[in-house]
């Protein structure tokens, strides 16, 4: 048998290096980083307490913050205005002057009225028979009756303030002719002289359908959410109309909500959000429904871990379920862990509902708590 030698060139010599060093390079990952990486693909649990809340039904609707007291204040009597001792924007008091009209014509009024009450019963005592004192008597009431008319108008003629609050509209002035040689406004109707919002009391009034109306009653609870964000205020159902006030084919109905939170910082015409609620329960213990999944055979179960670092499934009862939470009735108490998620680096893994996988390229965003950690997607109940 004939052997042949070859010759080797400085290339070759370079190729078998670099394969060489390749082998050597796939033999460290094979014993060592392949095995520290199978160690760190591990699965990473995420586990919360069952924990008391208060869980609540409502009803939704929406409106427009106003005043409760809203009153329009007018002359009743007839003169010409002699003094307006406040203006816009100014507060009042219940009581307190807003205008004065010359009282020369209803002092005379009043004058006149009293000398026919005098006349009156001047006949009533020269009256003899009991036709003459009937028939005087009558004149006596008619001339008394005119006498409070003229006294009434008399006191009329300075205008006050019924309620308190701030004067958001003044509408007359030294000189203007007032009551009812006045007249109505260019639109037809009377404009009122004065306007007084009072600052300390607020309502919001929204539309209800038909088949929430019967949920609610007057004096439930109500959260409202005034537009431009911020803590809600609460009030209560002042009151519920009788009558629709829907124009789209769809009975529906208003409701009445006085606002009995904080009354600071409320203003005249913002829009408002408004939970009305018809049933409050405290209390409730509940998990997240992302850790709650059902069966086929319709058994509900959730994730613990046990002793020895397994998942077990361990059954339980569910009750009602609200926003991201679910009651449980059975099976749990308060302080007891359960699994909310389980993911595994780098894999599809499947399995439970609440199951996932690391993204491909690290987290994006924070944790839930806000920590440091993965991000945790939370989706509707399992159980539906």
């Amino acid at each position: 048998m004939q052997h042949v030698w070859r010759r080797t060139t400085p290339l070759t010599r370079t190729v078998t290096a670099v394969v060489l060093v390749a082998l050597v390079a796939a033999g460290i990952w094979w014993f060592g980083i392949r095995d520290a990486s199978a160690a760190s693909a591990e699965s990473v649990t995420r586990t919360v307490a069952a924990s008391l809340t208060t869980m609540q039904k409502s009803v939704s609707g929406s409106g427009t913050l106003t005043p409760s007291v809203q009153e329009d204040v007018s002359f009743e009597v007839t003169g010409t205005v002699t003094a307006v001792p406040v203006a816009v924007g100014q507060t009042v008091t219940v009581g307190q002057p807003l205008a004065t009209v010359d009282t020369l014509q209803l002092t005379a009024d009043l004058l006149q009225a009293k000398a026919t009450l005098a006349d009156a019963q001047a006949k009533l005592a020269d009256a003899s028979g009991t036709a003459q004192v009937a028939a005087a008597q009558a004149q006596v009431d008619v001339a008394q009756s005119g006498v409070d008319t003229a006294q009434s108008a008399m006191d009329g003629a300075t205008l006050t303030a019924p309620v308190a609050g701030l004067l958001t509209a003044v509408n007359v002035e030294v000189g203007d002719a007032v009551g009812s040689s006045a007249g109505p406004s260019a639109s037809g109707e009377t404009e009122a002289q004065f306007t007084i919002v009072g600052t300390d009391a607020w309502e919001v009034e929204v539309t209800v359908s038909d088949a929430d109306v019967a949920l609610i009653e007057v004096e439930d609870q109500a959260e409202v959410t005034l537009d431009g964000g911020g803590e809600p205020v609460f009030g209560t159902i002042s009151a519920i109309g009788l009558l629709s006030t829907s124009d789209s084919g769809v009975a529906a109905y208003p409701v009445t909500v006085a606002v009995t939170g904080d009354q600071e910082g409320l203003h005249d015409g913002v829009a408002a959000e408004v939970e009305l609620v018809y049933e409050r329960r405290t209390d409730v213990l509940t998990v997240p429904s992302l850790a709650v999944a059902t069966a086929a055979d319709g058994t509900t179960t959730v994730q613990q871990t046990d002793s020895d670092g397994e998942l077990v499934d361990v059954p339980v009862t569910t009750g009602e379920t609200s926003g991201n939470v679910t009651e449980i009735t059975e099976g749990l108490a308060e302080g007891d862990e359960v699994v909310l998620a389980v993911f595994t680096p780098g894999t599809g893994g499947t399995g439970r509902q609440n199951q996932g996988t690391f993204p491909e390229g690290g987290f994006q965003g924070g944790p839930p708590d806000g920590g440091d950690g993965p991000v945790f997607q939370q989706g509707g109940p399992a159980n539906g």
